[in-house]
């Protein structure tokens, strides 16, 4: 192959067989969006359009009308902006550094604050809109749970507090 002709090669469209994979690509982030719950849908940084019609897919029971609305909504995606959503679903599935930051924070004050008595002090100077009961509350029964060897269900909801603090 010559120099000139990968210069050719850039001017032409992009194959038929290229453009059915960017569109299946496409219907596959829709297919994604569809099984977020509605709440984390509507937290999302989505269109306007591409959220009413993925919020109403969830509203259909009919097989074919199910069909029609995923073609719909693979329609939309091909006039939206596609990276900053991959971005945001990646960082709900976790895949993200900085999802993985952010978890790995929160065990480690899950950690802390179920280990020493004054990293609660420290984590309300930190988050002064904490319910500071709940907390130690919860910090008092995942230690008894641990001691009594049982289920760690308080760590847990502790953990889910902690998280869902920012």
């Amino acid at each position: 192959m010559h120099e000139h002709d990968e210069e050719y090669e850039d001017d032409l469209p992009p194959s038929k067989s290229q453009r059915k994979r960017d569109v299946e690509a496409l219907q596959n982030l829709g297919r994604d969006l569809t099984e977020l719950s509605r709440d984390r849908l509507k937290k999302m940084d989505l269109p306007e359009q591409l959220l009413a019609a993925l919020l109403e897919y969830q509203r259909i029971t009919s097989h074919g009308a199910m069909r029609r609305q995923m073609q719909y909504i693979g329609k939309i995606m091909r006039e939206v902006e596609v990276e900053p959503i991959l971005e945001q679903l990646a960082e709900i599935r976790g895949e993200s550094d900085i999802a993985k930051a952010r978890f790995h924070e929160v065990e480690r004050w899950r950690t802390r604050l179920l280990e020493h008595d004054d990293a609660l002090t420290e984590w309300l100077t930190r988050h002064p809109d904490s319910d500071a009961q709940q907390l130690r509350q919860l910090i008092r029964n995942a230690r008894k749970e641990a001691e009594l060897g049982k289920p760690p269900k308080s760590s847990r909801e502790l953990f889910r507090l902690l998280r869902d603090v920012d």
